[in-house]
């Protein structure tokens, strides 16, 4: 898959609901995602599973209310970031949060190889 497709791919399935769904599409099966901070289990998770596992965490655990997806930004024929703003509360104890992040993702073969996402700590 060209850059510019991938990178729009993954902003439409954000946008649309289908991240989850997108994973198996857009990333390598050896993919690596990058925190910005230690959440209590390392900044780096490996593998397409351990991805799939952060986003199912995620969906689990806060409620997304509101935000914004930007269009890709491509860099070259091997990068592209897209900043993520959001609003939401956590489920377990309805604490409302802001969040903006930026995210970076390295393409290699057509696929998502490496994300990092950049947020304040």
């Amino acid at each position: 898959m060209e850059i510019k497709q991938l990178a729009q791919e993954l902003v439409a399935g954000c946008r649309e609901g289908r991240t989850i769904a997108n994973l198996d599409k857009l990333y390598k099966s050896d993919a690596v995602s990058v925190e910005a901070a230690d959440m209590g289990q390392g900044r780096e998770t490996k593998g397409l599973e351990g991805i799939k596992g952060k986003h199912e965490w995620w969906e689990s655990e806060m409620e997304v209310t509101g935000g914004n997806i930007s269009d890709p930004m491509l860099h070259g024929d091997d990068r592209f970031a897209v900043i993520f703003e959001m609003q939401g509360k956590e489920k377990q104890s309805g604490k409302a949060f802001d969040m903006k992040e930026v995210a970076i993702y390295h393409v290699s073969d057509g696929k998502i190889a490496r994300e990092e996402f950049f947020y304040t700590t």
